[in-house]
């Protein structure tokens, strides 16, 4: 089992179907909060929508085209993030991210964000990483700003959010940015 530990209390561990009902725990007292940022909240309703979407995370694993792993900080998990699928042709990959309310402003996201970023570049050897943010997700958008992310512009109309279109911002890290001030 995949573990990458990032400091004493913080970890990422590959999600699989023994966290489903954890992860769909996780989901559900979040989900008023989620619902603002991520299209597929409404879509979890219980523990068995996790079912196909384990597959795919596992496929995405055996592929060698990422993982998406837990966010476990003090062996709780407190949310995910891992890698949309990998372009091992162009060398890229974008990073997804989510955490609990609760967890936020102690630096989590910030610390596991850096560690997959290391991981694309030192394991992976990647060349660019990506995140996207909703315009409006200040908190998200603060991560790749912390972590010298480039501003590489908007997307208009780039995710539909239940009942409307949103704004995404583009961020963009170089392997030889992220050498040169990681």
């Amino acid at each position: 089992m995949f573990v990458l530990q990032i400091d004493e209390d913080l970890y990422l561990q590959i999600v699989d179907q023994l966290h489903q009902e954890e992860l769909f725990m996780l989901v559900d007292r979040n989900r008023v909060y989620l619902r603002q940022w991520l299209p597929w909240v409404d879509g979890i309703t219980s523990v068995k929508d996790y079912d196909s979407i384990m597959i795919e995370w596992m496929n995405q694993l055996s592929s060698q085209l990422g993982f998406q792993t837990g966010i476990r900080y003090k062996n709780e998990l407190v949310g995910m993030i891992g890698f949309h699928p990998i372009d091992w042709s162009n060398r890229k990959a974008a990073i997804g991210y989510w955490l609990a309310q609760g967890f936020q402003g102690r630096g989590i996201m910030t610390r596991a964000c850096q560690a997959m970023v290391h991981y694309a570049f030192q394991t992976y050897h990647l060349n660019r990483v990506e995140i996207q943010a909703s315009i409006q997700n200040v908190k998200s958008r603060a991560i790749p700003e912390r972590l010298g992310f480039v501003f590489e512009g908007y997307t208009r109309d780039g995710e539909f959010l239940y009942d409307r279109y949103v704004d995404l911002v583009n961020y963009g890290l170089l392997k030889r940015e992220w050498e040169r001030h990681g």
